[in-house]
């Protein structure tokens, strides 16, 4: 079978996009999504995801971790797949569609995509760490001299930790604060199991944390990520936050064809 992909990055968040509307891959073949996402023997990226039709929406957003398995909501890859869609004129500058997590509303402005996640209605807050699902489950931790911070080695204690062995895993946000409403975060990810330089539903989720901490009172905040800038937007009442929204650039980096 020969298919044609597109590779997408948003702040250095990279996926392999690819149209599946005629049903044509294989998503139960764990090993090819893993092969494709193989930085050595594949493709390369931090994730697969599938581009098909929806009864309810625009289209439907299927995605695979780079370890194969179909995971979670990925934040910078439901922008990508809005460009995606874009490009592919099955939507102009706004769009719905479906994810694991729900619907979600997107809007296109150039290369920029504004995403709504979901509602997130429970921070559990610990002396060192807060927890919350913002799409995927996700730790957050302040730090100290984040630059020199050993993401890896640290983020894996974490993730296989008894913590959350029984919730199956959760990615591992360390934060520095920067000023009152800008954060620096860096991002161990569950199913890549290594750093990667940019998580969507990462920078969501500190954003929402340390707000609810209160190192910030607004409701905009600049997260700057190791492949560059992401804003995030929200609305706060009685420790409920709704119409959040994840923005930041995308690009198509190149069109391509792989024989499996």
């Amino acid at each position: 079978m020969i298919y044609t992909f597109y590779k997408y990055q948003g702040t250095g968040n990279d996926f392999i996009l690819i149209d599946n509307r005629l049903n044509t891959f294989n998503k139960k073949d764990t090993k090819l999504v893993a092969k494709l996402c193989d930085r050595k023997f594949g493709v390369g990226a931090d994730g697969l995801i599938l581009l098909e039709y929806s009864d309810t929406s625009d289209f439907k957003m299927i995605y695979f971790n780079a370890d194969g398995n179909e995971s979670t909501m990925c934040g910078n890859g439901g922008r990508c797949i809005v460009a995606f869609a874009q490009y592919l004129n099955i939507i102009d500058s706004e769009t719905t569609f479906e994810a694991i997590d729900g619907l979600h509303y997107a809007t296109v402005k150039e290369e920029t995509i504004a995403l709504q996640m979901i509602d997130v209605f429970n921070v559990e807050e610990n002396i060192k760490f807060s927890y919350l699902d913002s799409g995927s489950p996700h730790h957050v931790q302040l730090v100290s001299n984040l630059n020199e911070f050993d993401v890896k080695t640290e983020g894996s204690k974490i993730r296989y930790s008894d913590l959350y062995n029984k919730k199956g895993g959760s990615n591992i946000n360390f934060v520095e604060q920067d000023n009152p409403s800008t954060f620096r975060i860096r991002t161990y990810e569950r199913g890549v199991e290594d750093e990667t330089l940019s998580c969507g539903t990462g920078a969501t989720a500190v954003a929402i944390a340390m707000y609810k901490r209160g190192l910030t009172t607004s409701l905009i905040n600049i997260i700057k990520v190791q492949g560059g800038t992401l804003t995030i937007k929200f609305k706060e009442d009685k420790g409920s936050y709704t119409n959040v929204f994840l923005e930041g650039p995308t690009q198509q980096v190149f069109k391509g064809k792989v024989e499996w």
